[in-house]
């Protein structure tokens, strides 16, 4: 008895006991009580998991644990989101379980303004903070806000695509999904300065949603083209999923090679390989890497009480054929995702 006793001490001794401080910080402690290790469980939920973006934002997110883990500062990332990015009820799941499992902190890309209101204030009133990444949302409860200024993104694209244009003919917009406040604020750019800039532009249609895939958005797209293809001199897509599925029906119609001027809101494998063949002619770039890095260094700011910005821009940029391969733009059009994730 006295040997099990022993053994069982020693087994207590040697494993600790978990304890969360104030901070959220998950601490093992020896049998005197004291912290001999503490790390910040931090949960990044993206909107979906297959689309590259989001591998950017992941890369960004262990970038910045292994910048941490330089500083003494120990971050365990826990990556988890929807396989496809129109399954509200998974996201909002996602989140309540990171709630019930009482992480230090949660990084998120919501991907309905509305409908992740609630799970996330549900986590501050648990003392669990939250920073929105990419797109916003319809609370104040989060700590920050790290992402693109879109209505800009949205605007630039309006003014490239008029440009090519010349100010004149007709143009379609391509949506993206309702509710996801990023490409909404895209949207609401483009027609802005399509409508103050360039009034000899008719906007043939801007009411079509592309949704959540390549596939989806490639059949919307053909509808557009079979209705309008004789008509239409250039057209926008909203995000990478919506602009690839245009491509594949810009090349099916013989549309593509620049006959219908095309500009596409971020890059990816497609549209980088579609921008050099001479089918896109311009794409409209964001830094998701940068939004991921920020997105968990901002946390931890947080969960060691410092003051964070409200809003933090990660920026936004133009990329053509003729400065793809320029030192500014190379990390994001081609971002090293296998020093990251591999």
């Amino acid at each position: 008895m006295k040997k099990l006793l022993a053994v069982t001490l020693l087994l207590a001794l040697a494993a600790g006991c978990a304890k969360r401080d104030d901070a959220g910080a998950t601490k093992s402690t020896g049998a005197a009580g004291a912290a001999i290790s503490a790390t910040y469980q931090i949960a990044v939920i993206p909107k979906g998991t297959t689309h590259e973006f989001w591998k950017s934002i992941n890369a960004g997110a262990v970038k910045a644990q292994r910048e941490l883990a330089g500083q003494g500062i120990k971050v365990n990332i826990i990556w988890k989101g929807p396989l496809k990015e129109d399954d509200r009820e998974q996201q909002v799941q996602v989140v309540e379980n990171f709630i019930a499992q009482r992480v230090s902190g949660i990084v998120l890309a919501p991907l309905d303004r509305k409908a992740l209101a609630g799970p996330v204030e549900t986590a501050v009133r648990g003392k669990i903070p939250v920073v929105i990444i990419d797109s916003g949302l319809e609370s104040k409860a989060q700590s920050s806000f790290v992402a693109t200024d879109n209505r800009e993104g949205g605007r630039i694209a309006a003014r490239e695509l008029g440009k090519m244009l010349g100010g004149k003919g007709n143009a379609i917009l391509l949506r993206y999904a309702v509710g996801s406040a990023s490409t909404e604020e895209r949207e609401e750019g483009f027609l802005e300065v399509m409508k103050k800039d360039f009034p000899a532009i008719k906007l043939l249609s801007t009411d079509q949603h592309a949704g959540a895939t390549r596939d989806s958005a490639k059949r919307t797209a053909e509808n557009l083209l079979n209705r309008f293809g004789r008509e239409v001199n250039g057209i926008f897509a909203a995000n990478e999923s919506s602009a690839a599925g245009m491509l594949l029906a810009l090349r099916d119609a013989g549309l593509a090679g620049g006959k219908v001027k095309f500009v596409a809101f971020d890059s990816g494998e497609t549209l980088n390989a579609g921008l050099k063949a001479g089918d896109v002619q311009g794409m409209v770039v964001q830094n998701p890497m940068r939004m991921g890095y920020l997105g968990v260094k901002t946390m931890v700011d947080v969960l060691q009480g410092k003051s964070v910005p409200a809003v933090i821009d990660t920026g936004v940029g133009f990329v053509t054929k003729e400065n793809f391969n320029s030192p500014e733009m190379v990390d994001i059009v081609t971002p090293p995702l296998d020093r990251y994730l591999k």
